[in-house]
């Protein structure tokens, strides 16, 4: 049931490109000024991805008095950076449509994915650092699963079968059975979508970040990454929490009382950002 990589890379090109407007929003997401007027233009051309914010911007969660009608509206409400999440998760959601893999859960994936960006963002401002950047990267991270679920999804099955039957992580079932992992499958992804450098190295290191080269992006959604699982925000009752690097845990720098202040921000944000993505 192993997987080669020359297989992967040629499903990886065969997805299509993601919209020009999507990779509008990962180009800007470390910039500090964005053209407002440009990125609401390009969001009206994608009428799937309007009615997504539109329909976001009407749930209950903001409780608006009036109907918002308009992108700009949306955007006033929201905010550039809530616009900027939903025109990403959006992408990734029209590029994986679900399926049927046994053992696998969309829904369960998606709140591990926007916990592990919650907390990301909220450890990125604790350390002074980009927040929308950490964000993405968080929400990003796990994108090598969705390839390896719906184009090898009989093989993957059985990498699930068999972390069941190990109780193990499933990095490990995955090199066990498939002889590669989400996290490499996730980096080609990546680096054919033509993420930014540290997108791709975020999510190519976020197992294993490598301090000594400067991953702080990656140190960020790795201890997120922990955290998430950790506050069982996926509501997986098979979850496992994933070995956090001590070196990571003290570079942050972050000392009790932060790390109290980060789980319960990442908690009361976390239901928020679940909500305006599940509209």
């Amino acid at each position: 049931m192993t997987v080669e990589i020359d297989e992967v890379v040629k499903r990886i090109e065969e997805l299509p490109s993601l919209p020009a407007v999507v990779m509008e929003v990962l180009e800007s997401i470390d910039q500090e000024a964005v053209n407002l007027a440009q990125l609401t233009r390009k969001i009206i051309l994608d009428q799937a991805l309007t009615a997504k914010i539109l329909r976001c911007a009407n749930s209950s969660f903001y409780n608006t008095q009036s109907h918002v009608t308009t992108i700009q509206q949306a955007i006033n409400l929201i905010g550039i950076s809530g616009v900027r999440n939903l025109v990403v998760a959006a992408a990734l959601k029209g590029s994986f449509p679900e399926c049927h893999c046994r053992g696998f859960d969309f829904n369960v994936f998606w709140r591990h994915s926007i916990a592990v960006a919650v907390c990301a963002k909220v450890l990125a401002r604790h350390l002074q650092l980009n927040q929308d950047y950490a964000y993405t990267a968080g929400l990003l991270h796990d994108i090598g699963r969705l390839v390896l679920v719906t184009q090898f999804t009989e093989q993957y099955e059985q990498a699930i079968a068999w972390r069941a039957a190990q109780d193990c992580h499933i990095l490990q079932a995955e090199r066990e059975v498939l002889g590669i992992d989400h996290v490499q499958v996730g980096e080609a992804l990546a680096e054919h979508w033509h993420f930014s450098k540290g997108i791709v190295n975020a999510i190519a290191r976020h197992h294993e970040p490598d301090l000594s080269g400067g991953d702080t992006v990656a140190a960020i959604v790795h201890a997120a990454d922990a955290i998430a699982h950790a506050l069982d925000f996926s509501e997986d009752e098979d979850d496992m929490v994933p070995p956090l690097s001590l070196s990571v845990w003290s570079a942050l720098g972050l000392e009790g009382e932060d790390w109290v202040r980060v789980f319960r921000e990442t908690e009361l944000r976390y239901e928020s950002a679940r909500l305006g993505l599940a509209a």
